[in-house]
């Protein structure tokens, strides 16, 4: 009996394998069963999850939960964005109450070894300092005995005193839950110094500070910050749409496939760009998914580059440079494997 059950078992695996069939996940299945995509974000962080004068969710992690949505559900508007704190959102992961975590959370080893997998790192960061112009410093090493204002329950807290430990330098950590309470603390004048990942300090600075210009984010980067996607461990056909699909926006890039003109490129005779927007093979299916899977995720948020810019690079107010979020072309790290 055994051996006839292991059989079955065997011949199911192989139809798989070779009509390009995906087995449904218990996470597609419950995203479909209710055509909404539950989406944990952080709960007001300028450039990556931020809800703006009408409610509407912008930034970079909002535009890659609707990505997903639009590759699953067919529409990138079947979203049910959740508000985190830090002490929240991996709990929620956990305990699905959300199907996908975009919240500026960062990959490490622990993390990804207790319940939870790493979907790929969408913004490379690292830790910084900001201070008052007025403090008269231009490095963390004149910070010694300085206040400095953190937030609870993030890699920061341990960042922060590992990198100030190292260097001998003395600093009295004033540790606070929620990240706009450290911008009102830092602002009111409660720290000298306020350290969060560079790029949450550049939209602290453009959007929440009185006069922008008084302030410094000093060039020292304390820590390595892979920002990126987060899915609970157990359920791999769901990671894997998470993933390509983040890997589809940047091949869009790479191969110049924009939300205005892919349309356009469905004609496109490369055979790269045809398996990309489902005019050849079966990559979607391979997924759960049907052919034009990542056509509709590119038209309805654009390709990397374009969710970059607009939500945290040149168009807007953030500035940042790509750096190494710059596609491996151009020196980054922004690198898809390739769908095929």
């Amino acid at each position: 009996m055994k051996s006839r059950l292991w059989g079955a078992a065997l011949a199911v695996t192989c139809l798989t394998m070779f009509t390009g069939i995906a087995q449904a996940g218990p996470t597609l299945d419950a995203v479909k069963g209710r055509g909404q995509l539950f989406c944990g974000v952080n709960a007001g962080l300028p450039g990556f999850s931020n809800p703006d004068s009408q409610g509407k969710w912008t930034g970079l992690d909002a535009d890659t939960c609707r990505a997903v949505a639009a590759a699953v559900l067919g529409d990138a508007n079947k979203i049910r964005f959740t508000p985190l704190s830090a002490q929240q959102r991996l709990t929620a992961v956990q305990t699905g109450e959300i199907d996908v975590l975009a919240r500026n959370t960062t990959w490490t080893l622990t993390r990804d070894a207790q319940g939870l997998n790493f979907a790929p790192t969408t913004y490379y960061d690292g830790q910084g300092l900001m201070v008052p112009k007025s403090l008269g410093v231009t490095s963390a090493k004149q910070l010694d005995g300085a206040t400095i204002c953190v937030q609870m329950g993030t890699t920061t807290e341990l960042n922060l005193s590992d990198w100030f430990r190292t260097r001998n330098i003395s600093f009295k950590p004033v540790v606070i839950e929620a990240l706009d309470e450290v911008n009102a603390a830092y602002f009111a004048g409660r720290c000298d110094v306020m350290t969060a990942d560079v790029s949450a300090l550049a939209g602290t600075r453009a959007t929440v500070a009185p006069k922008p210009d008084d302030h410094l984010i000093l060039p020292e980067v304390l820590s390595k910050e892979p920002l990126g996607p987060v899915v609970r461990h157990g359920d791999d056909q769901w990671r894997d749409i998470v993933t390509w699909t983040i890997y589809a926006l940047i091949e869009a890039e790479e191969k110049g496939v924009t939300a205005a003109n892919v349309d356009a490129k469905l004609k496109d005779p490369d055979p790269g760009i045809q398996r990309l927007l489902g005019v050849q093979g079966d990559m979607g299916p391979l997924l759960g998914l049907d052919k034009q899977w990542a056509y509709r995720a590119i038209k309805a948020v654009g390709n990397y580059g374009e969710i970059f810019d607009r939500n945290v690079g040149k168009g807007s107010p953030l500035k940042l440079d790509r750096g190494l979020n710059a596609l491996w072309t151009n020196g980054g790290l922004m690198y898809a494997p390739p769908i095929r």
